[in-house]
């Protein structure tokens, strides 16, 4: 059937209007499809693209500033990517690989800025040092240990180590003031980390998107639909001020539609998809505006998560900067809502259950239990509660500085493992179509971070012919060195990070 025929049939549906067949359609208006949509025109600039977002403006869900703890994830901080088990060794796999990703997503930045499509940087990226905090005798000795195995790896080698107070309260005042001085407590940091703002920097790829005439980014649309017709994606949406349907045609969809990806995906019928499903976690923080303490605070601060919980309740104290001023957020406090976004329906999860994913859905409870009555005392905590935790990080903190910060909605996966056994699965993870025509990314934290690293490799796996002949250079050119390099070669990674932090203005 040619293209022709098939806008010909569609267009017989009433009170649906027809655009031309895109090369690409993007579902979301996130950081991750900003990132595929403004990687896609580089290496493509004749590449005709549709981006659709349910809500009023890009970047408003897991992106948005408030939404997300605006950690530039680099493995300098989060103990979980290195897991502390008694008596095994400790694996620095996960950090120094996630590290290389992050120095990636820094790399694109900075082709963004030399080329002059974005005129500023401190909007969206600011130097925040990152440290590691724990406390008792066993985590003390697992952090120093930490610190001689990875600081032989270039990405870590300006990391410093301390056990001693005053040090402590020069580098971190709020944690170190107050603290008795006979208390087991070490830090480690790392002076060149970082704060971003990701619905900023969303918002700045959406503008740079949309000054191609062959993009067109639609806000307040909701997709009902994604239907596989031949050779062509038919994606149907709905207006949600006026209620007006249209169909977009593609050749190419990716669903980055943060904890909706899922419906989507279940919506395509892709048998990539059967089996999957979704476990919605909410978040909370803990908020302070008050200059007097701000002030005080300028460090990135994570401890080590409550044993036997995933990573998504490991504890920090984060300096933020959002519209040019400062906060600090503690958290997060984890809880449970049927939504699978923030704005989203509390029918969202009941709509994700399938005949195919039950089972997985009732085992994955089962065997999580105990998370699940974590995230059940979470939901129940008072105020009280919450400041109990700040103490152990700060000390002096007193409730009349701070207040309750409603944080973005993840949803973790729940699929097989190898083995065919269900398991609930935190990180981020694509689901490709077998004709890589359609690609969904599903999961949470670091995924923002990690962003462009993601979008690569679903770029080398779903246009592999492109990526090895004409869009070669241009890859290079983006990406000196590719995340191998980054990881094994010190000289190629301290000349690349050097040229990042001069063009991003983070010396």
């Amino acid at each position: 059937m040619s293209n022709f025929q098939l806008l010909k049939n569609v267009d017989q549906m009433k009170n649906i209007s027809i655009s031309e067949v895109k090369d690409a359609v993007l579902i979301g208006a996130g950081i991750v499809s900003s990132t595929l949509g403004t990687l896609l025109k580089e290496f493509n600039p004749n590449c005709k693209m549709t981006i659709l977002e349910r809500c009023s403006e890009g970047g408003d869900e897991s992106s948005a500033a408030w939404n997300n703890a605006g950690t530039g994830h680099a493995g300098l901080c989060e103990l979980n990517y290195t897991p502390f088990i008694k008596g095994q060794e400790i694996n620095l796999t996960r950090a120094i690989v996630t590290n290389s990703r992050f120095e990636t997503s820094r790399l694109f930045w900075s082709y963004l800025v030399k080329e002059g499509k974005f005129n500023t940087v401190r909007d969206f990226i600011n130097p925040v040092p990152h440290l590691s905090f724990v406390y008792g005798a066993d985590n003390v000795d697992f952090l120093k240990h930490r610190y001689e195995k990875i600081r032989d790896n270039a990405g870590f080698a300006k990391m410093e180590y301390t056990e001693d107070h005053q040090k402590i309260k020069e580098w971190v005042p709020l944690v170190g003031n107050g603290r008795s001085d006979s208390e087991k407590v070490a830090l480690t940091r790392v002076k060149g980390g970082t704060d971003v703002n990701y619905g900023t920097l969303t918002r700045k790829l959406l503008s740079h998107l949309g000054s191609y005439s062959n993009v067109s980014i639609h806000y307040n649309e909701q997709v009902t639909d994604i239907k596989r017709v031949k050779d062509i994606w038919e994606i149907k949406y709905k207006n949600l001020q006026n209620g007006c349907e249209s169909i977009v045609l593609t050749k190419f969809v990716f669903v980055g539609a943060g904890g909706a990806a899922l419906l989507l995906l279940q919506k395509s019928g892709i048998p990539e998809g059967r089996g999957l499903g979704g476990f919605p976690v909410s978040g909370q923080w803990l908020r302070c505006d008050n200059p007097a303490i701000v002030e005080q605070h300028h460090a990135k601060v994570y401890s080590l998560s409550m044993e036997g919980l995933p990573t998504v309740v490991a504890p920090h104290l984060d300096t933020r900067v959002i519209d040019g001023h400062k906060s600090i957020l503690f958290g997060p406090f984890a809880g449970f809502t049927t939504k699978f976004l923030k704005k989203g329906s509390y029918f969202d999860f009941i709509s994700s259950v399938r005949l195919e994913n039950i089972e997985p859905l009732l085992s994955v409870a089962f065997h999580n239990i105990d998370f699940i009555r974590y995230l059940i005392r979470q939901s129940t905590q008072t105020m009280d509660d919450r400041i109990n935790a700040l103490l152990r990080f700060y000390p002096q903190a007193k409730k009349s500085d701070w207040k309750l910060q409603i944080a973005g909605q993840r949803v973790q996966i729940i699929k097989r493992d190898p083995y065919g056994r269900p398991i609930l699965q935190m990180g981020t993870e694509v689901i490709t179509s077998s004709d890589k025509s359609l690609a969904a990314l599903l999961g949470a934290s670091p995924g923002a971070s990690v962003s462009v690293s993601i979008m690569m490799s679903l770029i080398k796996k779903c246009f592999p012919e492109q990526v090895n002949g004409e869009w070669s250079k241009k890859l290079r050119e983006i990406f000196p060195a590719e995340e191998e390099e980054l990881q094994k070669d010190a000289k190629i990674y301290n000349k690349l990070h050097d040229f990042a932090d001069k063009i991003l203005q983070l010396n």
